[in-house]
């Protein structure tokens, strides 16, 4: 936390937040590659000295993780855990960011994920219109939350979609409206320059490819940036085809899992399979990829219950210790040297996260023929319903 070391990420954090408040307005004056939404995180240490912003961001984003820690704990108390899978659960999350390293501290992007972990614990608490304004705000903070809007109309839609649909919605445009309303073209630039990125080296597909280079058998072409959002990407035609092919390969992982949801009542610990097997879906495919969106996965996938989710939270970890050895050599990656090969590992153990938890989807939906295969949103409870936990065991009567 403390560590004098600057990287990137914070030190552009500190260029926009200053600049904001010396008057030079976001997406008018300034190009930002983010989403307005990380402005809430990133203008408030900035109103300390500037040379005490690094460290004053670190600390804003341990106080955001111990803010998940307690969001966690709720949701494992709504999902009746018993104390050993509670405690496990909650260690197994406040010490995950030591695998992933500096990067956890360096970036903002647990702040959406407090966000979407805050979202599914009120659709869990019954609490529909609030989960998706929480929805609506980590969308505008990162893109990655609006992969989870159709899992959340399917489990709410019984119980007055609308006004969760207009929650969401004016989440979105309170932070968003202002913005453009300043830097309408700005704005609409920096979205384009997100969407119109090449295939990243980081990526999936990018990473076969930078393999298949050290292999010999492809000619990698690496280039700075295809847009003006900051990048390392791979320039080709064959690059261009695997980015449309991904992104896809994308949408169908989520609509995946979606279809699975459907196909039984959908109850507590099957939303949170869900969400972490939607957040997985969308970042193991994506055509760009950072370390530090595997923060993204640090509130939902040690959530999920056992066995499936032992196996998940292995490879979880796995994911995040590979990403942290090839961190500080990025350079090497760029060169196509012998890093490529913890890059390409560390992208197929995203796949195969996102394979063991649709396993344990799709094991789920073997239910007796006679029960009904129309979801049922688990905000719709009986008052009948009853739940406690004596001594680690899960009491239910329906």
């Amino acid at each position: 936390m403390f560590r004098g070391r600057e990287y990137r990420d914070v030190g552009l954090y500190g260029e926009y937040a200053h600049g904001l408040l010396d008057g030079r307005l976001p997406y008018r004056d300034v190009f930002v590659e983010y989403p307005p939404g990380a402005f809430a995180v990133l203008t408030p240490p900035a109103l300390l000295p500037e040379e005490a912003y690094r460290h004053a961001f670190k600390v804003l984003m341990a106080v955001v993780g111990l803010a998940t820690l307690l969001v966690a704990a709720l949701i494992l108390v709504r999902l009746a855990a018993g104390p050993r899978r509670l405690y496990g659960a909650l260690a197994a999350l406040a010490l995950v960011p030591l695998a992933l390293g500096p990067v956890s501290l360096n970036t903002y992007d647990a702040w959406p994920a407090l966000l979407v972990a805050g979202a599914l614990c009120a659709l869990l608490y019954e609490r529909p219109t609030l989960g998706f304004a929480l929805l609506g705000f980590a969308v505008t903070t990162k893109l990655y939350p609006a992969a989870l809007l159709p899992l959340f109309c399917l489990v709410a839609w019984r119980r007055g979609l609308g006004r969760a649909l207009l929650a969401f919605a004016v989440a979105v445009a309170a932070v968003l409206l202002p913005f453009a309303a300043i830097g309408w073209d700005g704005l609409w630039g920096s979205f384009e320059a997100q969407a119109q990125r090449s295939l990243q080296l980081e990526s999936l597909g990018g990473a076969v490819l930078l393999a298949a280079d050290r292999l010999g058998m492809y000619d990698a072409q690496v280039v700075s940036g295809s847009t003006a959002a900051v990048s390392r990407d791979l320039a080709g035609s064959l690059p261009n085809a695997l980015a449309i092919a991904t992104g896809v390969l994308q949408v169908a992982a989520v609509l995946l899992v979606v279809w699975l949801v459907t196909r039984r009542p959908v109850d507590d610990e099957r939303l949170v399979a869900s969400c972490a097997a939607t957040v997985v879906a969308f970042l193991a495919f994506a055509k760009f990829i950072s370390p530090q969106y595997l923060v993204w996965l640090l509130p939902v996938v040690p959530l999920v219950a056992a066995p499936i989710g032992i196996a998940a939270s292995a490879l979880l970890a796995l994911a995040l210790v590979l990403a942290q050895l090839w961190f500080f050599h990025y350079r090497d990656v760029f060169g196509v040297e012998e890093t490529v090969w913890l890059v390409l590992a560390r992208d197929l153990a995203l796949v195969a996260l996102y394979g063991v938890l649709l396993v344990g989807l799709r094991l789920s939906t073997k239910i007796p023929s006679s029960s009904s295969s129309v979801v049922q949103s688990p905000v719709r409870r009986s008052r009948a319903s009853g739940m406690a936990a004596v001594d680690g065991a899960d009491r239910r009567s329906r």
